[in-house]
């Protein structure tokens, strides 16, 4: 080796020793890594409002279900029976359950002020329906179909101008208050229910000679008439149909609210036509649920308001606001100086009509159930030309 070949040498090996320190060295058998991924922002977890299930309102079927207090479906063979036989033509029992819905729902709100049991919302279909059924002598009458005599022994009054059986408000209450009370008796909703249906003096007469029925059977094995034991066998059948409708193929039908019944004040009398024409709806369709006014007016000392779908009580307010001169007369100081106000002198003994723009006197005397004639003579009239703003008298005054 010459002398330059000794001088490059040291030089020569550090450089490999360099190059070779610059390499990480790998273990035997490890895996070769894969080049990382960019990585991707993770999105924002959503509002809890907008991922989460909405859950829907308690429907008036829920609120019903959860009042229950009876036995369900398979507690006794008869109460699938009858629940079969109201749900056999289902068109049919939902066009009169959907029909019937407005009183139903009344109904189920009074139940609840007296901690009334679910199942008894339901009697009047038990009943009849919850049609408005119309009184005749000595029969029973009304969605509730109260006996003559036992209406009064309830507080309703009936007579040729009047019958609280109609009245939807009062007849519910009088009814719940009765069965309150009956519960209060015999701590049982089946004694209760034998109880509407037989009455209270012959349950007690039972429980006296066998005692208080025992949980089974369900329906309770007394000496009571066959259609005492079916009329609480038909009311758990209905609530069986509420509990699983679609176990009958039926559904079950819904309110608006537009169309909840509303007791709506009446300040003063009135014809049923006046008062339907106010409403916006026609006559029969108010008397449909304003049954216990027998005439064409509406007396306030007998009742004074009506039961209206929302939409028409809005509108009926809104009525009797804008003309208080519609108002047939009433003997209450308030409506007696309106009247003198449209009349120009008082006029507290005999009824008056401040005539509105657009009304015909063939029309007013139709509202207020007389003759054109009688109305004329009443008034002096000569024809039947009036103004808006004429005061008519629709009685004679003394």
């Amino acid at each position: 080796m010459n002398r330059l070949s000794r001088r490059l040498l040291p030089a020569a090996v550090s450089l490999v020793l360099a190059a070779c320190a610059g390499v990480s060295p790998q273990p035997r058998h490890q895996a070769t890594r894969a080049a990382p991924v960019p990585a991707t922002p993770i999105p924002a977890k959503p509002a809890a409002t907008s991922s989460s299930p909405t859950v829907p309102p308690e429907t008036v079927w829920d609120k019903l279900r959860n009042s229950f207090a009876m036995s369900d479906c398979d507690a006794d063979p008869q109460i699938l029976h009858w629940a079969g036989k109201f749900t056999h033509n289902p068109a049919r029992f939902e066009q009169t359950l959907r029909t019937g819905l407005p009183r139903l729902v009344y109904v189920q709100q009074v139940a609840a002020q007296y901690h009334v049991a679910g199942e008894f919302v339901l009697l009047p279909w038990v009943e009849s329906r919850f049609r408005p059924d119309a009184p005749r002598k000595h029969r029973p009458a009304g969605m509730w179909q109260i006996m003559p005599i036992t209406a009064k022994s309830m507080g309703l009054r009936v007579d040729r101008h009047y019958d609280g059986r109609l009245n939807i408000a009062t007849s519910t209450h009088a009814v719940m208050k009765l069965l309150q009370r009956y519960q209060d008796q015999f701590h049982d909703w089946r004694l209760t229910d034998y109880a509407y249906n037989a009455g209270e003096f012959h349950v007690r007469r039972i429980i006296r000679k066998q005692g208080m029925p025992p949980a089974t059977p369900v329906i309770p094995d007394w000496p009571v008439r066959r259609v005492t034991r079916e009329h609480l066998v038909k009311l758990l059948a209905m609530a069986c149909v509420v509990r699983d409708p679609a176990r009958f193929h039926v559904s079950l039908p819904t309110l608006p609210a537009p169309q909840r019944l509303v007791k709506t004040a009446v300040p003063e009398p009135m014809s049923i036509t006046l008062a339907a024409r106010q409403a916006g709806m026609s006559v029969d369709a108010l008397k449909y649920n304003n049954g216990a006014f027998r005439g064409n007016i509406i007396n306030t000392d007998h009742a004074a308001y009506l039961m209206l779908p929302l939409r028409h009580a809005r509108r009926f307010r809104l009525g009797t606001q804008e003309d208080s001169g519609l108002l047939a007369g009433s003997t209450t100081p308030q409506a007696n100086q309106e009247a003198d106000s449209h009349a120009g002198r008082s006029s507290r003994a005999h009824k008056t009509h401040t005539v509105r723009r657009g009304e015909s006197l063939w029309q007013i005397a139709h509202d207020y159930s007389m003759d054109i004639s009688q109305l004329e003579q009443l008034n002096h009239l000569s024809d039947d030309v009036i103004q808006p703003g004429q005061v008519l008298h629709l009685d004679s005054i003394d």
